[in-house]
């Protein structure tokens, strides 16, 4: 029996459940580029080379482990553009007896994937994906008990399952689930002391991409000129162990610090790796884990790391998929402002958007404090669409596939859900990156005026954001202070907040 099995993208790893069984004698994988998927946005340059880079290497890695890689290039003579059309050039040059797949990732693809049925006459077996530690019908059940989904208590249930960082009695290790708490120190001045992660020369086949992409997608947003990404999962590893020996130490006292003109600080840059396939979360987590048993990394650092990833991480998946594609159409604050064009440029004066947008255009990469407290937060308070905002995250990030990228951005990010990830809205006024960043003494902006325009626009937008929306927030429990607090201001203060608000944002589509 012949087997076709299609190779997304996102499934660069060698343990797929596709491949489970299959017989590298009688099977042929299928690895597509096609126009569908690197244009149903506009990525960034330098994403689209990394993906096709790495998926050009795993081909390769396949091969020499002895498989049939039937790969087919973006420019490729007869490259219909599509998953389908590229089945079905198989189907004919292969005639396989079946078809068998990994679930994809996304809503978008299970949908182009469950036409197979219907348009060939090959049976098709499509599997879950077992790269996760929690299953659909886990997430599901977990779910469907509890009244509010926090990531809280099903990051407890995750570190049960795996037995991660548990005693030899099941509890958690140091007596708390969580330290978080230890985890938002203000960035220390010493930037020579910040290790730097691994950069990878290109090799021939990732100056191929490079040129190709180029080429072919000059009008899409980004810079390739920083691209220094891992494409094999040799290097991945080897990142991995340069995150794990130089800085994860670190990373907990400051995963929530941003220094200008410092990218990358402690953070581990591995969620490109994990999202593409090329790292095991679990396997990364109990490498972790390990360096803590060993006493090479205090235990804040190591629980918040691997909170990011057997919590967080999975649950938004499982958020995805139990609620649906409709769930990008969220708007429960009935945000419709265009996203303004320096999103695109980096070219504002707010020098903490500034950054965090130019160093996003340069590496296709910003950390998690950058994305929700600085660009989310501005395009929560200035009350930009969530869907063009999900865009553009889409587009921007290396390691950003609808799954993980949707609830991230309209449910904790913009609050488009009404709340069913986050109980409040991230929302902060220039006081909270003031606190967690050198941003704002590089600023033409005045981060301690309320009111004028040399006001910090975080300031005029957070109240203004809770004024305008108090219709909807004003009975949140965890906003009950700030309104409180906005309640008591004088009425010509409150005007003018409102004055200068709306002079701000009207500058936002001139």
């Amino acid at each position: 029996m012949k087997t076709l099995i299609p190779i997304l993208g996102d499934q660069l790893s060698h343990d797929l459940s596709a491949l489970d069984g299959a017989d590298p004698d009688h099977t042929v994988l299928l690895m597509m580029e096609v126009d569908a998927e690197t244009k149903y946005v506009r990525h960034h340059k330098a994403k689209i080379a990394f993906i096709l880079s790495a998926m050009r290497h795993h081909a390769e890695d396949l091969r020499a482990r002895g498989w049939t890689v039937d790969y087919v290039r973006l420019e490729d003579s007869g490259n219909s553009g599509t998953f389908i059309g590229e089945v079905a050039r198989a189907i004919e040059r292969h005639a396989p007896d079946r078809i068998v797949a990994t679930e994809p990732g996304e809503w978008r693809v299970l949908a182009a994937m469950q036409e197979w049925a219907d348009r060939f006459y090959v049976p098709i077996d499509l599997r879950e994906d077992s790269r996760f530690v929690c299953t659909h019908a886990e997430f599901d059940t977990w779910a469907a008990a509890r009244k509010q989904l926090r990531m809280e208590f099903f990051y407890r249930d995750m570190r049960r399952k795996t037995g991660l960082l548990l005693d030899e009695h099941g509890k958690p290790e140091g007596g708390e689930w969580n330290y978080d708490s230890e985890n938002r120190k203000p960035p220390p001045n010493e930037p020579l002391l910040i290790p730097q992660p691994l950069r990878f020369k290109p090799d021939a086949i990732t100056r191929d991409v490079l040129d190709m992409v180029a080429r072919r997608f000059a009008d899409h947003p980004g810079s390739l000129d920083h691209f220094v990404f891992a494409t094999t999962r040799e290097d991945a590893l080897a990142q991995q162990a340069h995150f794990i020996g130089q800085a994860l130490a670190r990373f907990g006292d400051y995963q929530d610090a941003m220094l200008t003109d410092q990218p990358f600080l402690w953070h581990s840059i591995l969620s490109p790796y994990l999202n593409c396939g090329l790292l095991d979360p679990l396997a990364l987590c109990q490498a972790v884990e390990a360096a803590y048993r060993d006493g090479k990394v205090p235990l804040n650092a190591t629980e918040g790391f691997i909170r990011q990833i057997i919590g967080w991480r999975e649950y938004v998946r499982g958020i995805y998929w139990r609620e649906g594609p409709d769930y990008a159409q969220r708007n429960a604050l009935e945000a419709h402002r265009p996203l303004p064009g320096f999103y695109y440029d980096g070219k504002t004066d707010m020098h903490c958007m500034a950054q965090a947008i130019g160093q996003t255009l340069d590496h296709a990469y910003a950390h998690h404090i950058q994305r929700l407290m600085i660009t989310g937060n501005f395009a929560l308070v200035a009350g930009i669409d969530p869907h063009a905002v999900h865009t553009w995250y889409l587009e921007v990030y290396a390691d950003a596939y609808e799954w993980v990228e949707l609830p991230n951005t309209l449910g904790m990010s913009q609050f488009a859900d009404g709340g069913l990830l986050a109980s409040k809205p991230y929302a902060s006024s220039g006081n909270y990156i003031n606190g967690m960043s050198d941003y704002c003494g590089k600023c033409r902006y005045d981060v301690k005026a309320k009111t004028g325009p040399k006001a910090c626009p975080f300031n005029l937008l957070y109240w203004d954001f809770l004024d305008r929306n108090e219709a909807v927030l004003g009975r949140n429990q965890r906003l009950a202070m700030p309104y409180r607090n906005w309640a008591k201001r004088d009425e010509k203060d409150k005007a003018a907040i409102r004055k200068d608000a709306a002079r701000f944002l009207d500058t936002l589509t001139r």
